[in-house]
């Protein structure tokens, strides 16, 4: 019974990830309607009723906020992903501008009712004339617009990033390079020209979106980091310790559980369900700042290349799933879950490589 209520209440990281982002917007959005009231009156917070309007509010503004941060994350994303990144930028802001003027128009009306005590038609007239002839309008229309902007350009920018590294290039946590142990894994689509050759070039891109959409689901579930696509090719890594290498096995699992659920619609699209290699292996990586107009966060040195070689001997030894012997020394696995595969010689290294091959 624990285990079916752990179940049902357990969130994936991508949902987590999403509530985060309404959430920030909720309070972004808050915070600067706070500041904007006590600079517009410094002597709000001395008189008890203002400051007891201030708080109903703010309060107000939270739970529209997270409507509308809602909306931001969730609904306009899936209903306009289709459409150019213009037409997103307008659409958006002219949708949520006449929401927000709903918004403050309603925030207006809770003041004048419930605070200050006046009927409905009252309140509805003072506001009526504060809007026409203080340019109440105007400033709201300018205001909503700049925090809209911000808005869509940090959502931006953010999903632009693999969660967690845009936030490591503001900070400038890599400005300098660092050395650090990662668990480096390459994942790409199985017989790939042959698809490419049936489905043709749209049909086929089409194919690898949702490919790598589905795999990238479960590598962000067990808080993988994306380092990047290359065609139908995900790099991820983990920083090393025990817990995460048994989160690295979890994604690849997950990965090929997510492609099962699709298979259908997989079947339905393209007359293929997608299989997948993979490559793993640890080591010491360089990670910096690198870019001059276009900045991101790149990881250089050997394990990179021998995960790369890795990824590449599934072909000639006809194993799916192929991890070196020192990611296999620091995961706890079944001997019936493994097959060694020897010493391999792999292209570009100067010595052999042990490997072993998953049975998952």
């Amino acid at each position: 019974m624990i285990l079916f209520r752990y179940r049902w209440f357990k969130i994936s990281n991508i949902t987590k990830y999403r509530i985060r982002s309404v959430l920030f917007i909720a309070l972004l959005w808050t915070l600067v309607d706070w500041i904007t009231v006590l600079l517009r009156n410094q002597e709000i917070a001395s008189h008890v009723q203002r400051e007891h309007s201030l708080w109903m509010r703010e309060i107000l503004m939270f739970i529209l906020s997270v409507i509308m941060g809602y909306l931001f994350v969730y609904k306009f994303k899936r209903m306009m992903r289709h459409y150019p990144l213009w037409f997103n930028f307008i659409a958006k802001s002219i949708i949520l501008l006449a929401s927000a003027l709903v918004i403050s128009f309603l925030i207006q009306f809770v003041s004048f009712t419930l605070v200050s005590g006046q009927t409905p038609d009252f309140a509805l007239h003072n506001i009526l004339v504060y809007a026409l002839h203080k340019n109440w309008l105007l400033q709201k229309i300018i205001y909503w617009i700049v925090i809209f902007f911000v808005t869509q350009l940090f959502l931006l920018i953010n999903e632009r990033y693999s969660p967690g590294v845009f936030m490591d290039i503001f900070l400038g946590r890599y400005t300098q390079p660092k050395i650090e142990k990662r668990i480096i894994m390459f994942m790409d689509l199985k017989d790939s020209t042959p698809i490419a050759e049936k489905l043709g070039h749209q049909l086929y891109f089409k194919f690898i979106r949702d490919f790598i959409y589905q795999v990238s689901a479960a590598i962000i579930e067990y808080e993988g980091r994306i380092y990047q696509y290359v065609g139908d090719e995900a790099v991820s890594s983990w920083l090393f310790d025990k817990m995460n290498t048994r989160k690295c096995m979890d994604a690849v699992i997950l990965a090929r559980k997510n492609i099962q659920k699709k298979s259908e619609h997989f079947r339905r699209e393209y007359g293929i369900v997608p299989e997948f290699r993979v490559g793993i292996h640890l080591g010491d990586v360089t990670v910096g700042e690198i870019g001059v107009i276009k900045k991101d966060l790149a990881m250089t040195g050997d394990t990179m290349n021998t995960t790369a070689r890795i990824r590449s001997a599934t072909n000639e030894l006809n194993h799916n799933f192929i991890v070196s012997k020192v990611f296999m020394e620091n995961i706890d696995l079944e001997e019936w879950q493994t097959q060694n595969l020897g010493p391999v010689d792999l292209k570009g290294k100067g010595t052999e490589v042990e490997l072993f091959s998953l049975n998952i």
